[in-house]
């Protein structure tokens, strides 16, 4: 009986907890309404940014593990001159790379 009531109460607490941040998401998105606007500009340059790396990048390179920025800033930057990517698609993948 007492593992039931334990599980019950773990349960609980999570159901609270699931509440609560459901709330403050709610409530930061109505502080910010530019904040919905943001981040589907953030999902369309990741998205070209993917597109750009597939059509420019992985001709040659799997897509590599997560690096810091300023590595992968240094890495396509030096990429951009060997083969002729535009300051446009360079942005873009570094978008895409980096987040």
């Amino acid at each position: 009986m007492r593992i039931n009531s334990a599980v019950f109460g773990a349960l609980l607490a999570l159901a609270l907890l699931l509440t609560m941040a459901a709330a403050a998401k709610t409530n930061s998105s109505k502080d910010s309404p530019n904040a919905a606007t943001h981040n589907a500009q953030d999902d369309t340059m990741r998205l070209a940014g993917e597109i750009r790396f597939r059509s420019n990048c992985a001709r040659c390179h799997a897509a590599p593990p997560k690096f810091s920025p300023r590595m992968v800033s240094t890495i396509v930057r030096h990429m951009r001159v060997r083969a002729t990517i535009t300051e446009e698609d360079t942005r873009l993948i570094l978008h895409y790379m980096s987040e």
